[in-house]
C-alpha cells in the first residue's frame, strides 16, 4: 500500500512538469527545425540566423506535424526573407 501511495505521489508531481514544455517551428540556418527554445533563447543561441515559422505548440508532435503539413518536412530548406 505504501508503494502505491508513493507511485501516485510521484505521478502527481511529475505530470504537471510535462505540460510546461513548449515547442516552436523555426527556419534555422536555412532548414526547418522544431525546438523547445523560445524565441528569446534562440536569439541568444543563434543570433539572427533564424526566424519563427509558426505559433507556439504545447506538444512536440503537434509542432512536427505543423512543419510537415506546411513545409513538407523537418529539415526542409527555408528562408527568413
Amino acid at each position: 500500500m505504501t508503494r502505491l501511495v508513493a507511485l501516485a505521489l510521484a505521478a502527481a508531481i511529475l505530470a504537471p512538469a510535462a505540460a510546461l514544455a513548449n515547442y516552436w517551428v523555426y527556419c534555422d540556418s536555412g532548414r526547418i527545425a522544431v525546438e523547445s527554445r523560445d524565441p528569446d533563447q534562440m536569439r541568444i543561441a543563434r543570433g539572427s540566423s533564424f526566424c519563427q515559422m509558426g505559433p507556439k505548440f504545447d506538444y512536440r508532435s503537434d509542432a512536427e506535424n505543423f512543419a510537415r503539413r506546411n513545409f513538407s518536412s523537418i529539415g526542409a530548406s527555408c528562408s527568413c526573407r
